[in-house]
């Protein structure tokens, strides 16, 4: 996580939010999720897994997405990098292909980050890849056509935040040495943020959701968030809205997410404690970035990935793993290992991740349980005893086997609960897994 861009978010979330909420509640206050809305939800519930992708004309520079706030470059200099941004490399059926080798659902790709540059033929404004870059090519619509033809969801990652506009005025906690003119129209910003989610709500075929990210660089500002919301879920009903705030949802939100964090954690300094009763998403990053950073090699481990996954499931929330693609087009190697490694994981053990819930046993240090139907999955991630004691379940336990070769598990169940026995022959390197039939 980008320093800076942690201070200034935090920063933001903490103090003032509980004051300036009344200025919300001009969500959608009267949304009835559509049929086809509640579906989406149990589909994405199910999921579990999703490709989270940074990418624009900001990779150039190889120093993460926050790159023009933090060198502070003016709009004038930021603006000769798209003559620089030319993926000749890129291949979204290759993309695409990656994230079902991974063992993920969908697919959520920035259409427009902080820097205000859209990475779709949007006709608001030139500022976008097919007008300002020699590539010339909409790079979301190719994804999309990949997504629609192997049967991938796609999300489309959209920044309120903008730090090219003139119109985001006034402005918020950051983008404040880009050299803009202090002046602007608030509403029309709002419009020209709302013709771009309509440009991809009607021209991209059926999309997953809106994933929203940037308005806590203006707590205050009256976002206008029930005619935006109510657009989408009018242009697309099935389309899940969710807004990376780090508060509770506001009316008209389809999913709740967690930034870097398992849901009602906030060891990140961003996310409240608070746990609605919607779809849940944590994201989290393979290194330390977001955006390509070329300096960043704190890869995290397949296994600290895996079990950051595991959790997550066993939270009853997805894990949206994000890449950042180089300026080419090519995915990082360093990525597509770590990727290929996860698919071969859930190519074995995914039927404890794939459309379940959390378990009946809320998540303990040592690990957490998932559910389906009458099977109850144990996930024992930090455990060296060779017996783990589990509460009383609700229902009595039928019978036991290790997930990983189907050999029976040993177990003893009375008044205090369940003990297993695992053996050494039964443990696994990332996740010893237990399934319990009630």
């Amino acid at each position: 996580m980008n320093k800076s861009r942690a201070f200034l978010k935090l920063a933001l979330i903490l103090g003032l939010w509980s004051l300036l909420f009344p200025l919300f509640t001009n969500a959608q206050t009267s949304y009835q999720p559509a049929p086809a809305n509640l579906e989406a939800r149990r589909w994405f519930q199910d999921a579990k897994f999703g490709m989270f992708i940074h990418w624009g004309v900001y990779s150039v520079l190889g120093d993460g997405e926050w790159v023009m706030n933090n060198r502070k470059l003016t709009v004038a200099e930021y603006e000769k990098l798209p003559t620089f941004f030319n993926p000749t490399e890129y291949d979204p059926a290759e993309w695409v292909a990656l994230a079902k080798a991974a063992g993920m659902k969908y697919i959520t790709i920035t259409s427009k980050h902080h820097d205000g540059f859209a990475m779709f033929a949007t006709h608001q404004s030139d500022w976008n890849i097919v007008d300002r870059t020699p590539y010339h090519k909409d790079v979301l619509k190719m994804l999309a056509e990949e997504c629609h033809k192997q049967g991938i969801k796609l999300f489309f990652y959209h920044s309120q935040l903008d730090w090219h506009n003139t119109d985001y005025f006034p402005r918020g906690a950051t983008g404040h040495t880009t050299g803009r003119p202090e002046r602007g129209d608030w509403n029309r910003y709002l419009d020209y943020m709302d013709n771009q989610l309509r440009e991809l709500l009607t021209g991209y075929g059926e999309i997953g959701g809106i994933w929203f990210d940037g308005m806590w660089d203006k707590p205050d500002a009256d976002w206008r968030l029930g005619r935006t919301y109510r657009l989408i879920h009018e242009l697309q009903p099935q389309a899940l809205i969710g807004s990376n705030h780090h508060h509770a949802p506001f009316p008209g939100e389809d999913f709740q997410m967690f930034e870097k964090d398992l849901p009602g954690r906030n060891t990140a300094g961003f996310n409240q404690t608070s746990i609605s009763d919607l779809p849940l998403e944590t994201c989290e990053t393979m290194n330390d970035a977001w955006g390509f950073n070329i300096g960043d090699s704190h890869y995290k481990s397949t296994q600290q990935l895996i079990q950051y996954l595991v959790r997550a499931a066993g939270n009853n929330a997805n894990f949206l793993l994000n890449v950042g693609p180089m300026p080419n087009g090519k995915i990082q190697p360093e990525f597509v290992s770590r990727l290929k490694e996860m698919g071969a994981w859930m190519g074995r053990y995914g039927e404890s991740i794939y459309g379940t819930r959390g378990g009946p046993v809320e998540p303990r240090l040592w690990g957490v349980t998932t559910q389906r139907d009458n099977k109850v999955y144990v996930h024992i991630l930090d455990w060296q005893d060779a017996s783990l004691l589990l509460p009383k379940l609700p229902t009595p336990v039928k019978s036991a086997h290790f997930l990983k070769d189907g050999s029976k598990a040993e177990f003893v169940e009375n008044e205090d609960g369940v003990l297993v026995r695992i053996p050494a022959s039964a443990r696994d390197t990332y996740d010893t897994i237990v399934v319990l039939e009630l």
